[in-house]
């Protein structure tokens, strides 16, 4: 059933899973993504009124509700406004050859490293940095990410990524915010040193004419840092082992490699990095003819409508030449992915450096591993061998 309620399912919650159904959710503003008072709430329980907790979790819930990632409306829209500045074709364009240059440079530390011939892991090699790097260069930030960067990430998409965050998750979620403001609050205490037309330099003119104020502006450069991380990760994980499993795809692929923008868009559909989003209903509403109330939960499952039969035939099969029309992946409507086209273009460089320069990469005899379910689909180990 595409429209179904689940007791168990985020203490309760309507679990929508047909393609059209998602489809017309994500563009319905009855839908709303702010939830986060709540959610951050239910994580700490009986701990929540504790000293310990409570000033780190007043300025975690000032600072995530204030995320593009959890408004609606008007303050979505102005958010929305200063930040696409970044994303626009021009300026992703522009970024083209460092993004290259980056993939390229990861893969010869690859090829020049004794080990790794006898076997690397392609998301701590690869998956892990590459987007780290780029959304970094994106930005404009002075210097490489932090090292704990990742771990800050990891900490942030187990919170994110749970319907039902525990303590523990909470906590380790706001000690990460807490890290990522303070490494902002002293980048941006020189603005003069970020170099122009970059994220950051907008950000800090759009707060300069007080379009933006200081926590939305750690806000947004959290978001962006972590979100365009974590996607893009994920994806080229879950893509080169959907391809390596596909082994007569991987060599059609190489043998044509204009059809990869397509075969990216089959890896965000078979495969999506993120499986499923959370609303909140405004008003009642009837969907396939179950009686939503204004309150109740709806997760509305990408993933599963990703392979909704009714929408693409055969869903489970794996196919880079599926012309069926679009995923959603990337959400639809006011919410879209601020940076698909960033993502796509990243996987594009991504998987062509990979093909040129490891035509022979094959899986390890050692299964990957994956990070525990959630939101987010992510390897967390992928082992691969290549011939030279």
């Amino acid at each position: 059933m595409p429209v179904q309620w689940s007791p168990a399912h985020c203490g309760g919650a309507w679990v929508i899973s047909g393609y059209d159904e998602v489809a017309g959710a994500l563009r319905d503003p009855r839908f709303s993504v702010r939830r986060a008072a709540r959610w951050i709430n239910s994580g700490l329980g009986e701990h929540a009124d504790k000293p310990a907790h409570t000033a780190a979790q007043r300025r975690f819930k000032r600072i995530f509700s204030r995320s593009l990632l959890f408004l609606d409306g008007r303050a979505h829209r102005r958010l929305r406004s200063i930040l696409h500045l970044g994303f626009k074709p021009a300026a992703l364009e522009h970024q083209r050859d460092a993004i290259a240059a980056l993939a390229g440079q990861l893969i010869a530390d690859i090829l020049a490293d004794d080990d790794a011939r006898q076997g690397y892991d392609f998301v701590t090699r690869f998956a892990r940095p590459l987007p780290a790097l780029v959304i970094a260069t994106l930005m404009g930030l002075p210097e490489r990410v932090p090292d704990a960067f990742i771990g800050w990430a990891a900490d942030l998409a187990g919170f994110i990524g749970s319907p039902t965050p525990d303590a523990a998750q909470t906590v380790a979620a706001q000690a990460a915010l807490e890290a990522l403001c303070d490494y902002f609050e002293e980048v941006l205490r020189q603005p003069q040193d970020l170099p122009p037309h970059c994220l950051l330099a907008d950000i800090v003119q759009a707060r300069q004419r007080d379009a933006l104020t200081q926590v939305e502006v750690l806000a947004q450069c959290s978001t962006l840092l972590f979100a365009g991380y974590e996607t893009t990760r994920n994806l080229l994980g879950n893509g080169l082992l959907a391809l390596l499993r596909h082994p007569a795809q991987w060599t059609a692929l190489k043998s044509q490699p204009q059809a990869l923008r397509g075969a990216v868009r089959e890896m965000l559909r078979y495969d999506s990095p993120v499986q499923y989003t959370g609303r909140r209903l405004l008003a009642d509403i009837t969907l396939d003819g179950q009686p939503l109330r204004r309150g109740d939960l709806a997760i509305l499952h990408i993933g599963q409508a990703n392979h909704d039969a009714r929408r693409f035939s055969d869903p489970a099969r794996f196919d880079i030449a599926r012309d069926q029309g679009m995923h959603l992946s990337f959400g639809q409507g006011a919410h879209v992915c601020l940076g698909a086209a960033l993502t796509q273009m990243e996987a594009e460089i991504a998987f062509t450096a990979l093909m040129q320069a490891m035509p022979t990469l094959a899986l390890s005899t050692e299964a990957p591993s994956w990070q525990p379910a959630g939101a987010y689909r992510a390897l967390q180990r992928l082992p691969l061998v290549f011939q030279e």
